[in-house]
């Protein structure tokens, strides 16, 4: 009992104990006393337990199933073509013997540590292609996930909108869903209800979208009534919408709570929308795009379903985050990155969809802003950035912004440098090349750093 007492892990202290241990047991704990510290270490470490590939036309889905969440970076590389995954301290899981054989876009997949302690996951590709990334978290079958989206020729095809009539050089159509009304107030603040802050700025962003050339906005109300959640968004569809923002404003017990924030398609809820949409295909006609399910067998029916919602969820978190970028330059933020959240306006497998909290109601500074036209304006311009600059790197083809862009090759999208961006990987992200940003930005090298802001020059709409 002495000895468990007084040992420690160190031959100074073991010495000045007075404890006379031979110089190999000595050797022995001190070994036990590392494996200890790297096993602590492991333990904390995100591990990839399980990769999971499968593809569609020429679109391919790559996800890696993880023990818990993960910070990572992706980029490509060209000569031979190949996509990086890094997730810091990662680690594969000792039952993954074996990576799953490439199909689709991807020839094969490796992994490797890094000696800055990352792990890497490289995808070898049968050629070039453009990818979208997001993360969700666990639900009733898997735990925490990264998924990677790929296809394999030119730039990600838009999410297709409810109806697929081509009108060449048509406006994009933006959904602003002002939240709750009538009956419904809302969060309310000392001074205000959120029924009437989210309408005020709901109007300011639908001016700015009107005044926008190639925009066009609708307002799903446009006065204090109460519209039900599930008209909100089959009005967005019924309108050809490209895209659903839904704007709120928050409330929290404790008034400290502040900041605005932007979520995104909760995939557990996406998932039980789409069972009951599926469920009904017996009863009323049940389509994605202008294709009907109705006459597909169930496997095919929920196969197509379930690509037009991962497209719309991918398509989403990319619009939110430029959107959150945006506001993040003229409001506090609750929180930098886009989240999902079950709501019931964020289900549509059709469109990208959004919502936007501006700010707690609850927390006096966030009121007097909110209640401030002013601020209020600079929230929808800000809302706005955001949504162009997605629109200009990704518009519908058969859109005015598109025939612009194609008779206009030099026009410029801004983009803000986060943790982890390389100019190399932004060059990818907007196919455009390196030398191309640095010609337009006046770079010498390379070198970047985080909050720079960098003009994109995009050559092409397609």
């Amino acid at each position: 009992m002495v000895f468990t007492r007084r040992f420690v892990y160190s031959p100074d202290i073991i010495h000045k104990s007075g404890l006379l241990i031979p110089p190999m047991v000595r050797l022995r704990l001190l070994t036990i006393a590392l494996l200890l510290t790297l096993t602590s270490a492991a333990s904390a470490a995100a591990t990839v337990e399980n990769v999971r590939i499968w593809a569609e036309n020429d679109k391919t889905r790559v996800v890696l199933d993880l023990s818990q969440s993960v910070t990572h970076n992706i980029f490509t590389l060209r000569g031979p073509d190949r996509l990086v995954i890094d997730l810091k301290d990662g680690r594969m899981a000792r039952s993954l013997t074996a990576m799953p054989q490439g199909t689709g876009a991807v020839r094969s997949i490796r992994s490797a540590i890094r000696a800055d302690g990352a792990l890497r996951v490289v995808l070898d590709l049968q050629s070039g292609i453009r990818s979208r990334s997001f993360t969700t978290g666990p639900n009733a079958k898997y735990g925490d996930r990264l998924v990677i989206d790929l296809q394999s020729a030119g730039r990600l095809a838009p999410v297709k909108r409810a109806s697929e009539r081509y009108r060449p050089g048509r406006d994009v159509v933006i959904a602003i869903d002002p939240g709750h009304g009538g009956k419904d107030p809302g969060t309310s603040g000392r001074r205000s209800r959120e029924k009437d802050i989210v309408l005020a700025i709901s109007k300011a962003l639908a001016d700015r979208i009107n005044a926008e050339p190639g925009m066009r906005a609708l307002l799903i109300r446009n006065r204090d009534v109460f519209v039900p959640h599930k008209d909100r968004v089959e009005t967005a569809h019924r309108r050809d919408a490209d895209l659903f923002i839904s704007v709120h404003a928050d409330g929290f017990g404790d008034k400290r709570a502040n900041g605005a924030s932007v979520f995104a398609l909760n995939l557990d809820r996406a998932n039980r929308e789409a069972r009951e949409t599926l469920s009904r295909r017996h009863k009323q006609e049940v389509k994605v795009g202008d294709v009907s399910l109705n006459d597909k067998d169930p496997v095919l029916a929920s196969v197509l379903y379930d690509l037009s919602q991962s497209a719309a969820m991918s398509a989403s978190i990319e619009v939110g985050t430029h959107v959150s970028r945006e506001l993040s330059r003229v409001a506090k933020m609750h929180s930098n990155k886009v989240r999902e959240k079950s709501l019931a306006v964020l289900t549509s497998a059709e469109m990208p969809s959004i919502l936007v909290e501006t700010g707690f109601l609850t927390n006096p500074s966030d009121e007097k802003h909110l209640r401030d036209k002013g601020y209020r304006d600079r929230l929808a311009s800000a809302i706005l950035a955001g949504v162009r600059t997605y629109f200009y790197v990704n518009p519908p083809p058969d859109t005015r912004i598109a025939a612009d862009l194609r008779r206009q090759p030099t026009r410029q999208v801004r983009h803000v440098i986060s943790s982890g961006d390389t100019l190399s990987e932004i060059a990818e992200r907007y196919n455009v090349s390196t030398a191309a940003i640095r010609a337009a930005n006046k770079l010498s090298t390379d070198n970047i750093r985080v909050g720079q802001t960098l003009s994109i020059p995009i050559f092409s709409g397609g």
